[in-house]
């Protein structure tokens, strides 16, 4: 009966620290991940050399970055916290095995005390000789035989639950050598993200001291940046209606009128949803959709895609097979194509240079066009829109 309980102890705990594993593997990984982003973070938004700097897009950065710090702690919490529970679970189970070996080997010892009892006053040969017939001998010897191998099984029982111990005390010491390790990190992060919240606030003053200049700025960029959609919404209108032009059936105003093979592509796009490559490998420094600004809570701006940050030279990159159905240029010499996939299109944008044509069959990966870097600022940005027909959709939800 004991043993039963201590076997279903030991079961418990098991699970237990099996699924505590599971959880805590997920927060590592999750863990390396932000590590890693904090790592793009610093090296495309604060290591490109700047001629000139916009204390707002500086705030922005620097708030970027806070937020995803501020992740990475509470994840490095959270995967404290774990191991924690992991440690007792440990410590728990060393608890009944301690137990269980000491029963083991007092148990044992009353055997081997019994059976030098039995020696002593008679032996093996006169237990078999004073057998009343050859089947009672016979059972004897069987008997004998069997005591023998309990005591080896017994023994083995012994070796093998002691070196579960020891395997479970070094996996115990690993534990606790990797708890000081998160503790001493997310010291270290703390200590950092003060330092980046002295700065913010410093930021923030200046920006304060000088709230309708930059007010100004600010409402200047988004009537821009709103000039720029409406344009980009009426040329998509445009090659809608000249990819219609010459085929069979009738579109709704707005919509493609899809060829068999343009109807596949489309399903084929639809089937990666979330798996899609990024068209640079960068940081998103604004999200799809009406939000507020980051500083300017009263000021509401619209982003129509992502804006993407990347490094000096990158090479906006094709997320998926297509045929390019526009290219354009603006006011300000920077150019954006457009790449047809079904009834889908994606749109790069601020491109320096372009490495396609009009009508031209691109696969995943294909080069679009080399992302301009603004001279004054240092910043390398791609905006990158994607919609279905005229409709704007949020690229976060189908890119990896």
């Amino acid at each position: 009966m004991k043993k039963l309980f201590y076997i279903s102890i030991l079961s418990f705990l098991c699970v237990s620290l099996s699924s505590h594993s599971q959880g805590r593997k997920e927060l590592e990984k999750r863990r390396k991940k932000i590590n890693k982003d904090i790592k793009k973070i610093n090296s495309l938004l604060f290591e490109t050399k700047k001629e000139k700097t916009n204390a707002l897009d500086d705030l922005k950065d620097l708030s970027q970055k806070i937020t995803v710090r501020e992740q990475l702690i509470e994840t490095i919490r959270l995967e404290t916290e774990e191991l924690n529970k992991e440690i007792k679970q440990n410590e728990k189970k060393i608890t009944v095995n301690n137990t269980e070996l000491k029963n083991l080997k007092a148990d044992y010892a009353d055997m081997v005390f019994k059976s030098y009892k039995s020696k002593s006053q008679q032996s093996k040969t006169m237990f078999l000789l004073s057998s009343e017939d050859f089947l009672q001998a016979y059972k004897r010897i069987k008997y004998i035989e069997q005591y023998k191998s309990f005591r080896k099984k017994q023994a083995q029982k012994i070796i093998y639950k002691t070196k579960e111990i020891e395997r479970l005390n070094d996996s115990l010491t690993k534990k606790k050598n990797q708890k000081k390790v998160l503790i001493n990190t997310e010291t270290n992060q703390k200590n950092r993200i003060e330092s980046e919240k002295e700065e913010q606030e410093e930021l923030v003053s200046k920006i304060k001291n000088q709230e309708s200049k930059y007010k100004r700025q600010l409402n200047k960029k988004i009537r821009e940046e709103r000039a720029v959609a409406k344009r980009i919404d009426r040329i998509i209108r445009a090659a809608i209606a000249k990819a219609n032009k010459g085929k069979k059936g009738k579109a709704k105003k707005g919509e493609f009128l899809l060829t068999k093979a343009e109807k596949t592509l489309k399903a084929k796009f639809e089937q990666n949803k979330g798996r899609l490559p990024w068209p640079i490998n960068g940081v998103i420094t604004r999200k799809f959709g009406k939000q507020p600004h980051p500083t300017f809570k009263s000021i509401t701006i619209n982003g129509t895609g992502l804006h993407i940050r990347g490094k000096k030279g990158d090479d906006a990159k094709s997320i998926f097979n297509g045929k390019v159905l526009s290219i354009t240029k603006t006011d300000k010499g920077t150019k954006s194509v457009m790449v047809q996939h079904g009834d889908y299109i994606t749109t790069y944008s601020n491109l320096r240079t372009v490495f396609v044509k009009n009508n031209q069959n691109v696969t995943t990966g294909t080069p679009i066009g080399k992302v301009f870097t603004n001279r004054v600022t240092g910043k390398t940005e791609l905006l990158f829109v994607l919609s279905k027909n005229t409709q704007k959709l949020d690229p976060a939800r189908w890119i990896k």
